[in-house]
């Protein structure tokens, strides 16, 4: 009999460890499996031309920034279909080979914010393989199963009152546990929103307000999970707090203050906050500093309980990189650091020289090599390590893109405004 349960026990972890292997072949959300921005072991393309070596491309019905997700052989984004004031809000599934599976339409769209770059469909969509979730400017909220039909919708300006940015709803949906959150950070009563993702119920709806200058309440950043002291947290970085949420019921585990003591005006956060080895690392101050706070505690925390805090060395929107160490932190002007997770010490510094535009996209690590891309089009592949940082290739494409890289299966994928692009062997 022991032998028989060890013996199930041993398949058992086989299962475990296959469907997690499978799910890793996956890029189900914006910044990829772990949500982290790094990519799982692959040969990736490294010297490639942007305008001849593409797979395939294919031209987009419409305008938009999101981050494909892509779930076997699907290929998903979000995008606006239709002309002008009469576009839609809608969801594409291509297959991997770049034919159009089916496209979806939603609701209608609705018109951008200031940010020239901004499109109404700025959030990527996020899947576990059985259902596709998608978040809008609009501020409807969707599922959709795999053969494109929604499940359900709801639309939160409807359901709690109007949504005020200057700019475009940037932050995207997460799964965690049986729900999928929305964080609506913003100039007015801000909340978190849990919902079912079979039904779309609300799970549970907490309240984030704080008292800060103009424009400082708007966060466009998206919220991260963690595994914390046997539970899963929530981690939310914007209005000048990082919290720490409890995921069955969102309640607030722990706070920390101290990001813009003066309380200046026009603070927004869009970097978002990333996880590595038991710290936070929080990008801040439009692109003028950085900080690491501890995980794992419990209440308020201010300034002194940072593990460090940096000046002149953060990003304003693209949300750094952390491996084996170091972080990688991209500004919007091409400045690239290496930094020491555990001092805040400045391993180097430099420049992705001739780049054209403003580097609004994550950048994305496969291996030892950066892929990084500005609005304009400009596309780097960089080779890091806690000495040096090199660039290896640089090309350039005839679109402006604002999505983070997708590298998956030997394949790099490219969102841009206009058209699809994927590169590989």
């Amino acid at each position: 009999m022991k032998r028989i349960a060890k013996s199930l026990l041993s398949l058992l972890a086989l299962i475990t460890l296959f469907s997690c292997a499978q799910e890793r072949e996956n890029w189900p959300q914006w910044r990829g499996p772990d949500a982290n921005g790094i990519a799982t072991p692959g040969n990736y393309p490294v010297n490639f031309s942007a305008t001849d070596d593409a797979l395939w491309t294919v031209a987009l019905p419409g305008r938009g920034a999101s981050t494909p997700a892509v779930w076997g052989d699907h290929i998903i984004l979000t995008s606006v279909v239709g002309e002008g004031s009469d576009g839609e809000d809608g969801v594409l599934c291509y297959d991997w080979d770049g034919d159009l599976i089916w496209q979806t339409t939603i609701g209608p769209m609705r018109r951008g914010g200031r940010q020239p770059r901004g499109t109404p469909s700025n959030p990527s969509p996020v899947t576990d393989g059985e259902r596709i979730f998608v978040f809008f400017h609009s501020s409807t909220v969707a599922a959709l199963d795999f053969d494109g039909n929604v499940l359900w919708s709801k639309n939160l300006i409807e359901e709690y009152g109007e949504i005020y940015y200057f700019f475009d709803i940037g932050t995207s949906p997460v799964l965690v546990k049986d729900n999928v959150l929305i964080a609506v950070m913003h100039e007015g009563d801000s909340y978190l929103l849990a919902l079912n993702q079979a039904t779309g119920d609300v799970a549970w709806k907490v309240e984030r307000n704080y008292t800060s200058g103009r424009e400082t309440p708007q966060s466009y950043t998206t919220p991260i999970v963690i595994d914390e002291n046997g539970r899963k947290t929530i981690v939310v970085w914007g209005a000048d707090h990082l919290t720490g949420h409890d995921a069955a019921t969102g309640e607030m585990i722990w706070e920390y203050g101290g990001f813009n003591p003066s309380q200046r005006a026009a603070w927004r956060t869009i970097a978002s906050a990333v996880y590595y080895d038991g710290a936070v690392l929080v990008p801040y101050g439009r692109g003028m500093f950085t900080a690491a706070v501890r995980t794992g505690l419990t209440g308020n925390m201010d300034e002194e309980d940072f593990i460090w805090q940096i000046s002149r060395v953060g990003s304003d929107v693209a949300t750094p990189v952390i491996t084996m160490g170091v972080a990688y932190i991209l500004a919007f002007n091409g400045n690239l650091w290496g930094i020491d997770m555990e001092s805040g010490e400045e391993l180097w510094q430099t420049r992705l020289e001739g780049a054209v535009g403003t580097f609004y996209a994550s950048p994305t690590m496969a291996g030892n090599k950066l892929y990084m891309v500005c609005d304009q089009g400009s596309f780097f592949v960089v080779e890091v390590s806690r000495e040096s940082a090199e660039i290896v290739h640089q090309t350039k494409f005839e679109d402006n893109i604002v999505a983070t890289p997708v590298l998956l299966r030997d394949r790099l994928i490219v969102r841009g405004t206009d058209y699809l692009y994927v590169f590989g062997e």
